[in-house]
């Protein structure tokens, strides 16, 4: 049933959400636990003494959302495409004439996600609070800090597998088959001898060709979309741009990854989380402070051998995880 829209206001902290993490990650300047300290001390071509003959099964065929027109809601202006709801992700596309639109999606664990829309393509967002009642809203600009509620709709989520939602591309890891990150992370597959290995592989590519963009994280907008492509072309990136650019690499060798969003002390930041057969998921390991990005997860710093990593690593309580992308 349509009901009439009425006026709400976006809380400040869901409309300067963007710009607030992605200009605080410029972070401590203290030093970093070395590259192989997290992930041994193999070059790019893994071949140091530990090396192995093994090699991993590199993946070419991609899951790529898709807006199957098999279940979906909205009106004119607004279309919503529920077909892979199982599969971890809905679709959205805002043909209106609103200036800005957000989209607000309130999640079984109690989380509200605010995203910004584009005009008049369809992007896709994550399930990833698993299976569970969903409701989102998609809401039009109407003046000052003031939206507008255009459309609502209740999805009820039943998961294939709890970890497709870290697979498919989303707006805030987005890649397709074309792009040069999907193609190099092929070829460092290729170099690889399991997923572990492929990992530091990624881990230190990003974090040996890739610099901090100091002036982009002081004028980043509100609203602001890494673009993986750009960060490998430009060599440099924030703290959201590091997290997407490595968890589209890992997804598209199909390792689940979760770009994750969340405090350090009171700045935001991003990092990821890797699940790995061996291990499951790997938490607060890989994570950006706008300089280094340094292992913060005393559990796993048990597991390397690499004793000055200690000395650098808190016992993780001052990293709190907001939402998962």
């Amino acid at each position: 049933m349509y009901k009439k829209p009425f006026c709400i206001c976006v809380s400040s902290f869901a409309l300067i959400f963007s710009a607030a993490f992605l200009s605080g990650c410029s972070g401590d300047t203290s030093e970093p636990a070395s590259v192989s300290d997290l992930f041994g001390s193999s070059s790019e071509s893994g071949s140091d003494e530990n090396h192995t003959d093994e090699k991993r099964a590199t993946v070419h065929e991609y899951l790529l959302p898709e807006a199957a027109g098999k279940v979906t809601y909205g009106n004119k202006n607004i279309s919503i495409d529920a077909s892979n709801l199982s599969e971890g992700y809905f679709m959205v596309k805002y043909e209106g004439d609103a200036d800005k639109v957000k989209l607000q999606l309130h999640t079984p664990d109690g989380e509200t996600y605010t995203y910004t829309l584009a005009i008049g393509s369809y992007e896709a967002f994550p399930l990833s609070a698993g299976d569970g009642d969903y409701h989102l809203e998609v809401l039009e600009h109407a003046y000052d800090d003031m939206y507008a509620l255009a459309h609502s709709e209740d999805l009820k989520v039943t998961l294939n597998d709890e970890f497709r939602p870290f697979l498919y591309p989303n707006q805030y890891v987005w890649f397709t088959p074309e792009y040069k990150a999907v193609s190099y992370a092929a070829e460092l597959s290729d170099k690889a001898s399991n997923d572990l290995d492929y990992v530091g592989l990624v881990y230190r590519y990003v974090t040996e060709n890739i610099k901090y963009d100091e002036e982009l994280a002081a004028n980043v907008k509100s609203g602001y979309l890494p673009d993986i492509d750009n960060t490998m072309d430009s060599g440099k990136g924030i703290c959201f741009d590091y997290a997407s650019l490595m968890a589209a690499m890992l997804r598209s060798q199909g390792i689940p990854t979760k770009l994750v969003v969340g405090y350090s002390g009171d700045a935001y930041h991003a990092w990821i989380s890797v699940y790995l057969k061996e291990a499951g998921w790997v938490d607060k390991v890989i994570q950006f402070d706008g300089k280094s990005w340094s292992l913060v997860d005393p559990t796993l710093a048990a597991n390397n051998s690499g004793p000055s990593v200690k000395k650098y690593i808190g016992d993780g309580s001052n990293y709190t995880e907001k939402y998962t992308y």
